[in-house]
């Protein structure tokens, strides 16, 4: 027997089946009848994804400075989020700690705020007297 040949949109190319899906997700979207997630199902759908993918052993596997840092820039993104939104990024906190700005290695730290030194001319009598 003669092996069967996929028809119609399963027989088509894979570029233009992309095409014509890309064309019915834009036509869903101006129509307002494509799907949008709630935060709750996208993460259900993240922890199905999950799942499946650590079933079948291609998950990838954080070391643990992968997952720090991870954590890290997830926690300075939601700092930064909640910052902007109350009008105070860059300010001190609550407790009165300075805010804390990326450093050139990449961790967080302390903002210093620069004071330059005061300008002293010579001959002149010091300030304030």
């Amino acid at each position: 027997m003669a092996e069967k040949k996929p028809r119609g949109f399963a027989g088509m190319d894979p570029a233009k089946q992309r095409e014509i899906a890309s064309k019915g997700g834009r036509a869903a979207h101006q129509k307002g009848t494509a799907h949008k997630f709630t935060p709750e199902e996208a993460a259900e759908a993240g922890r199905k994804g999950g799942r499946a993918a650590h079933a079948r052993g291609t998950a990838h596997q954080f070391t643990p400075e992968e997952a720090s840092a991870a954590g890290r820039k997830g926690g300075r993104a939601a700092h930064e989020k909640h910052a902007s939104r109350n009008g105070n990024a860059g300010q001190p906190g609550e407790d009165g700690r300075a805010a804390e700005e990326p450093r050139a290695n990449g961790q967080a730290g302390p903002v210093e705020i620069y004071e330059p030194p005061a300008l002293v001319v010579a001959g002149a009598p010091p300030e304030g007297q």
